[in-house]
């Protein structure tokens, strides 16, 4: 899906241009894929534009980078402002957002820690992730060949662009296959997730979905349909999901921040159920746009966007130095 531009992007503390959001090409980022991110929508609910869920987003950045040995170099209250501004801004609606922090220009070796740390907000529209007909009539799937990376070789918890060049596998495997996802089993295995959404599955009533030692990220919109489940009594089990699974359930549904809750209507060409969405996906799409469209929001998970935040916030960059060296004594 093409890009389409905005007028702004903030990037270390001002708003640049669209076309003037540059990097170095020798930035260790590019070379090594040192870079963490999240994606966050605003909608157009029927009390204005807000953000969703924006703090619960930028704590799992801040522990993505702490992963990685370093720290954000504004606060997350700076942060959201920014976010905030960065929509304000650019006069929009509805709209995705993608904070990333990355390292920069310095040194190019392997260790980054002698690099500086860059952070950059950028937001534009953006419409459904896998198509507008995928929330009504659902997608067919795949399950990859590739394997979801294991949690001892890079963290899986954390939203890192490295991390992504296996969820690129994934997804070019399935665009070939002709599905519009590929599912992935972790090392075990066992059912991990898709290229960019977590996955659920309803057997007799109860809600499926892998945990998080199946090498899944830890989804923000995940942890809302958990929480929606359980307000509407139905019980939700994390466990080890074996492949079996995925062909047996009644229902099968992808969550993310892009994709947002899209059914699936087919695995390697099995029906799932009865080839439509079921009653409990439906109903997990029905708790989250009451939220987001009509902006009835008792779980304080929106953030309005007002006029008043379109100035830039007067975030302060902390100086973050290289590495500290323990000696034994």
């Amino acid at each position: 899906m093409p890009l389409k531009p905005a007028r702004y992007i903030w990037m270390n503390g001002r708003f640049v241009r669209w076309a003037h959001a540059r990097i170095h090409v020798l930035s260790h980022v590019v070379h090594y894929g040192s870079s963490w991110f999240e994606g966050i929508r605003a909608y157009a609910t029927r009390r204005g534009t807000a953000i969703f869920r924006l703090h619960d987003h930028l704590r799992r950045l801040e522990r993505s980078v702490r992963m990685y040995h370093t720290e954000l170099p504004y606060s997350l209250a700076e942060l959201a402002d920014v976010c905030v501004a960065v929509v304000a801004r650019n006069g929009l609606r509805a709209c995705y957002i993608r904070p990333i922090v990355y390292r920069g220009y310095g040194d190019l070796g392997v260790n980054p820690l002698n690099c500086p740390v860059e952070v950059a907000v950028a937001a534009w529209e953006w419409g459904a992730y896998l198509g507008e007909e995928a929330a009504q009539r659902g997608v067919d799937v795949g399950v990859s060949s590739w394997q979801r990376i294991a949690s001892n070789t890079m963290p899986a918890m954390a939203k890192a662009g490295g991390n992504y060049l296996n969820s690129q596998l994934i997804r070019i495997e399935a665009t070939r296959h002709g599905y519009a996802e590929g599912i992935s089993l972790d090392v075990f295995g066992m059912v991990s997730e898709g290229s960019g959404e977590n996955i659920f599955l309803v057997m007799d009533g109860v809600l499926y979905t892998p945990p998080l030692s199946a090498s899944i990220l830890p989804g923000v919109t995940r942890q809302t349909i958990m929480t929606f489940a359980r307000e509407e009594g139905i019980a939700v089990v994390e466990t080890d999901i074996p492949r079996g699974m995925l062909y047996a359930a009644d229902e099968l549904f992808l969550t993310g921040t892009a994709a947002e809750i899209i059914p699936v209507r087919s695995v390697d060409g099995i029906p799932i159920g009865s080839g439509v969405p079921g009653p409990i996906t439906r109903r997990m799409q029905e708790c989250f746009f009451r939220v987001v469209r009509e902006g009835d929001d008792p779980y304080g998970w929106l953030t309005f966007v007002t006029q008043q935040a379109v100035r830039a916030p007067r975030a302060r960059k902390k100086v973050l130095t290289g590495p500290t060296i323990v000696r034994s004594p």
